[in-house]
């Protein structure tokens, strides 16, 4: 029995279940993954170095195989030693939030938990600054503040009104788009700052524009740092923060909630100030792992295939894969794969390749065009009729690029959304609160609700001031090393994903805020996606030390 045929009407009964109940269909909007299917060409030709630094997020050589995944037991059982019980969980927790002052309410109600966790082991000695002048955290998570430059003040960027945040992103350029979300954070920090702001302190943006070039990042932070003694550095792009996150991690800068899926942001021993905000290729590979075991548990163990673009992403998303189904001989039997090259204009060969060993899943781990002739390729060779499930990628998730083409042959392919909800969403408009509250908040200051960039301020906004709420609350105050902390623990609801997708960290053990997402299945009829599940594998990502020179994790 097939997905696409015998198999069909069971997983239809499941499906229709499951979307009753789901996250309604969610929006990717990483950065650097619609950098790669913006402009197909440069992605598939790589001509000019400019092109491989606005396109990739990693360097064009193999990842070393420590690059990968946990067992799957070890993401069962990750360490919830230092986020809330579930009976804390249950005391907070409602499956509908009927106003947004409710979900206001909540979220202060949550903050406060976070703040007396934090607390009590910094006043028990546990955490916090102590006489050896090292700040340490959860899980063994610390930084040597011996080693920041003589100048460096825990405090700057604060003033008697404001806190100085500094971004930088593409105002300019072809990815000029993305300056709808600085415009919508800004909205969110207004309501903020009406509300008294953090502690009666105004959260204030300086903002400049790189145009997505790196060089124009790295002067940037300069300039911020010495021109307006900011507080913090918020950077969009995987080349533009890696440009600078060993000099801002140097400097003992936070640089919490980047916005990009690149898996170095989990490297919280080496860059303790860096984190990230979104869901990472790296977690996306778990996420397949996870979505096949619990959906495909009859099949069980089953053969993957899976089609890898030779550069950027695809051999991060292969290694995390090749890494799971090594330590998951019960879901996954056997891993294949084949690499295709960037300006591949046929995948023939490598889908026949792939197809010879018979898998019974299909993931494809690529970008751009060829996301759609691995769709059609597939339908054409047959394989499709004996497929049990096709992955494409979230970074090409937007339907009329890279799936809708291909007519017919795109039907019930699935993806892993990357959950961030989208605000133009109509049913979310309806029932969704905070969406609600988004749409109203952008409408009164006069931005186009439509644009669903806009809504993507508000992802990057939320969790900044909660933690810097939860950082006011400490002992000593709002600082940096507060500020690094609460970021460090944070522990929240994030209205912008899904209820069922955590938003937390935890020091050493759990690097990674976002690692769940709805699995959405594609509908060739309304040429959409519709949601038919959420996976979460919170605290299953494993730390990622990034080697440039092997293009992977160590």
């Amino acid at each position: 029995m097939t997905l696409f045929k015998s198999r069909r009407v069971r997983l239809l009964v499941l499906f229709c279940s499951l979307s009753l109940a789901a996250a309604a269909c969610i929006r990717v909007d990483d950065p650097d993954e619609v950098a790669a299917t913006q402009d197909t060409d440069a992605v598939a030709a790589r001509e000019t170095a400019d092109d491989d630094e606005a396109v990739d997020e990693t360097v064009d050589e193999e990842p070393s195989e420590s690059a990968g995944t946990p067992h799957q037991q070890d993401i069962e059982e990750a360490s919830e030693q230092e986020h809330m019980t579930a009976e804390e969980e249950a005391e907070i927790a409602e499956p509908e939030v009927p106003t947004i002052e409710a979900l206001f309410e909540e979220a202060a109600d949550r903050r406060a938990r976070v703040v007396e966790r934090i607390r009590d082991r910094i006043e028990s000695g546990q955490w916090g600054i102590g006489d050896d002048n090292i700040l340490r955290g959860p899980e063994g998570f610390e930084i040597d503040l011996n080693e920041c430059p003589a100048d460096w003040s825990d405090t700057e960027g604060i003033t008697d009104t404001e806190i100085r945040i500094g971004q930088i992103g593409p105002q300019t350029g072809r990815l000029a788009s993305y300056d709808s979300a600085r415009l919508g954070w800004m909205t969110y920090l207004d309501y903020v700052n009406a509300q008294g702001g953090v502690r009666g302190l105004r959260v204030v943006m300086q903002s400049r524009d790189d145009a997505n070039e790196a060089t124009k990042t790295i002067e940037h932070v300069n300039d911020l740092l010495q021109n307006d003694n900011v507080f913090a550095i918020h950077t969009l792009g995987s080349p533009n923060t890696l440009a600078v996150y060993d000099s801002l991690n140097d400097q003992c800068i936070p640089q919490p909630f980047v916005w990009t899926g690149h898996p170095a942001w989990g490297d919280p021993q080496v860059h303790p100030w860096t984190t990230g905000s979104i869901l990472s290729h790296a977690t996306e590979a778990v996420l397949w792992g996870r979505w096949i075991k619990e959906n495909l548990a009859d099949e069980l163990p089953v053969v993957v295939a899976g089609l890898a673009a030779d550069y950027g992403f695809g051999p991060v998303y292969e290694s995390s894969f090749r890494q799971y189904a090594e330590s998951n001989p019960g879901v996954v039997s056997e891993f294949v794969s084949a690499r295709h090259a960037p300006a591949a204009s046929t995948l023939t060969e490598e889908i026949a390749t792939l197809a010879s060993s018979g898998p019974d899943v299909f993931i494809s781990m690529t970008a751009g065009n060829a996301c759609l002739l691995a769709i059609e390729e597939v339908a054409e060779s047959g394989l499709k009729e004996e497929l049990a499930a096709a992955f494409t990628p979230s970074v090409c998730a937007t339907p009329s690029s890279w799936i809708a083409p291909a007519g017919d042959a795109g039907h019930g392919w699935l993806v892993v959304g990357g959950g961030v909800k989208d605000i133009t969403d109509a049913a979310l408009a309806e029932h969704d609160v905070f969406v609600q509250f988004v749409i109203q908040s952008l409408e009164a200051n006069g931005l186009d609700p439509a644009i669903s960039m806009f809504g993507n301020g508000y992802m990057l906004g939320y969790p900044y001031v909660e933690a810097l709420r939860i950082a006011a609350e400490l002992p000593g105050g709002l600082t940096r090393t507060n500020f690094i902390l609460a970021v460090r623990a944070i522990d929240i609801r994030h209205p912008m994903f899904p209820e069922a997708v955590a938003f937390a960290m935890n020091g050493n053990a759990d690097a990674f805020p976002v690692e769940g997402s709805g699995v959405s299945r594609y509908d060739a009829l309304s040429h959409a996606w519709v949601a038919s599940s959420v996976v979460d594998v919170n605290g299953g990502t494993p730390d990622c030390v990034w080697d440039a020179d092997s293009g992977g994790c160590r």
